[in-house]
């Protein structure tokens, strides 16, 4: 290619919204522009680099198997209906009617879709297993859009789907699945980091997220350094410690009867433990929540033993519900973690009203007995004794509160938030946290969607059954992105060469008499052996040249110039310094290097 016949326009400066290198990068290199908030188009540049990224992700699931179709963007919202997730995930959908009135969605995801295309064809158990992707755009609607095309509205997933007869089965697809995705981020140079993750809205079991560490990074990692135990702070469990009273000994059951105390102004955990002189692991810390679509059967609460519920694709839930969660005082609940326990779609602290309805009480002084909302503990609280905590009655806390004999919680679940430096669940060695970014996920949905979509096939027996299914999926542009943020220096992009836009940079100081001869025979020796070049053919200054190759990050830099010839200067893109070679063995040396860095990343 030559560059003036390509679009290469780079910028000195990144726009005021790019806080990320990727997002700077991408902009100051020209490799994407803006759209509007959150839509992002590839440029010519960039484009290259997106389609190497998809193209390995197609050759390595190719090679495990896997068959690739091509669903559409747009899809009916029926399938939504059916599945249960139409008013579940409406916050995120971009929605639309066609003309007969027809609700229709922009996939945000595509197990619908993929189930319904599966239910056609699907008769028998000869059939499976069988696991089909595709690549493809997808919407969602981001509260807050940031960092460029690391979350984006619109943006292209690899998303795969497997259908199998049983969890043997599904085990192996999933297995069969994560082999590849180390493959893909291994050619990619990303060194990622496995993780036991939520399964979130797609529902589901076994869940595991493939990170790449991050300063910017949405997640959280918690990982043990004395096993391979990893997990994403919103699925992270911790071993459970006993709990210990101001004298460092475990707590002790009391037969003492429940004594109320006034406590003014006293609001907080820390207030707390200065009024009572008490350390906050003996202080059961109750929260009012409000939950949304509540899947877990709630007909023995005095509170919601009459309760409409709605069903969905075959799930029953109680649109809003409100639970009192009761934690020990050092520690946090997990949101994510209760809105799973719930099987709900979402779960929050419920409002200062809704706290005086449900508790009889402002914040600081909820308590958990005599409440009518079902009471949720958490684990932490298994071993708590003679417990101090809100009394319900602003102005006053209880103390000697023993669990099971004052309250007894309608569930108990964990739904603690593990930090640094809890202890490791698998081995008991103390967590340390990294941030990252999630590139790809892989789950084990089982029938969640087979049996609310009636799926089934004729089973050897000659019987219908119900198939199971593995997702998994992989953000594309996030990739990208990702692979920009482990791979950059001061002065631009440094992409590995299996993505790199072009794998070299011919660069004459002018393209004009023995330099442009010198040029083009490099250029065209190079494209006959099929390494991808540019040939910066421009009428620039040659800082600007040196300056956009640096910036646009090509791996190899050979530039011709009056002075240096019958020698050229060769620089890869990371060394320090470039050498002299002679011209007439530049490319045979480009050449070996291209061969060289591609066989380490694809070996």
């Amino acid at each position: 290619m030559k560059a003036s016949k390509s679009l290469i326009s780079t910028l000195r400066e990144a726009p005021n919204d790019a806080v990320i290198a990727s997002h700077q990068l991408m902009m100051r290199s020209g490799l994407i522009r803006k759209l509007g908030n959150g839509l992002y188009a590839y440029m010519p540049i960039g484009y290259r680099s997106l389609m190497k990224v998809q193209k390995i992700i197609r050759e390595e699931l190719d090679n495990a198997g896997l068959l690739e179709i091509k669903p559409t963007v747009i899809v009916p919202g029926d399938l939504w209906k059916e599945s249960g997730r139409w008013d579940k995930m409406a916050g995120e959908m971009l929605t639309a009617q066609n003309r007969q009135g027809q609700d229709m969605v922009v996939s945000p995801t595509a197990e619908e879709a993929f189930t319904a295309l599966v239910r056609e064809g699907l008769s028998s158990y000869k059939q499976l297993p069988f696991t089909l992707y595709q690549i493809n755009t997808k919407y969602r609607d981001e509260i807050r859009p940031r960092y460029g095309v690391m979350r984006g509205r619109e943006f292209i997933m690899m998303d795969a789907y497997s259908f199998d007869k049983d969890q043997a089965d599904l085990d192996a697809s999933y297995d069969n699945v994560a082999i590849a995705y180390r493959k893909i981020f291994k050619r990619m140079g990303l060194n990622t980091i496995s993780v036991k993750a939520d399964t979130g809205s797609m529902g589901g079991s076994g869940s595991e997220e493939f990170m790449v560490e991050s300063e910017v990074g949405d997640d959280t990692l918690l990982l043990c350094p004395d096993c391979d135990y990893a997990a994403n702070v919103e699925k992270a469990a911790c071993k459970r410690e006993v709990p210990l009273n101001t004298a460092g000994q475990p707590q002790v059951k009391t037969d003492l009867a429940v004594e109320e105390v006034a406590t003014p102004n006293v609001f907080s955990i820390e207030d707390m433990e200065k009024f009572f002189n008490e350390k906050s692991t003996t202080f059961l810390k109750a929260l009012i929540y409000k939950v949304y679509n509540c899947g877990i059967d709630l007909s023995s609460t005095e509170e919601y033993k009459n309760a409409k519920t709605v069903t969905e694709g075959g799930v029953t839930y109680i649109p809003e519900s409100f639970f009192c969660v009761v934690i020990r005082g050092d520690l946090d609940v997990n949101e994510t973690k209760l809105a799973a326990v719930l099987k709900a779609s979402g779960a929050e602290l419920a409002s200062d009203e809704d706290v005086l309805k449900y508790s009889g009480a402002p914040h600081g002084f909820v308590g958990p007995i005599g409440l009518k909302i079902p009471v949720l503990a958490d684990e932490s609280t298994i071993d708590m004794h003679d417990c101090v905590a809100g009394s319900g009655k602003e102005g006053f806390h209880i103390k000697h509160v023993e669990i099971g004999r004052d309250f007894t919680p309608f569930m108990t679940a964990d739904v603690r938030t593990c930090k640094e430096g809890d202890c490791c669940p698998e081995c008991g060695g103390k967590f340390y946290m990294k941030k990252g970014n999630e590139l790809g996920h892989i789950f084990k949905l089982g029938s969640k969607y087979t049996k609310s979509m009636n799926v089934t096939y004729l089973g050897e027996s000659g019987k219908p059954v119900t198939p199971v299914m593995g997702c998994y999926g992989i953000g594309v542009d996030r990739t990208l992105a990702s692979i920009i943020e482990g791979h950059h220096d001061d002065k631009g992009i440094c992409w590995p060469m299996t993505v790199a836009p072009y794998q070299v940079a011919v660069i004459p100081v002018q393209y004009k008499d023995q330099m442009k001869e010198v040029a083009d025979s490099i250029y065209d020796e190079l494209t006959k052996a099929g390494i991808e070049v540019i040939l910066d053919d421009r009428n620039e200054r040659p800082g600007v040249k040196f300056t956009d190759s640096e910036l646009i990050g090509y791996p190899l830099r050979i530039v011709v110039g009056d002075k240096n010839l019958p020698n050229v200067e060769f620089k890869p893109r990371t060394a320090e310094n470039a050498e002299l070679v002679p011209a007439t063995e530049a490319a045979a040396k480009a050449i070996q290097f291209v061969r060289d860095e591609l066989a380490k990343l694809n070996g």
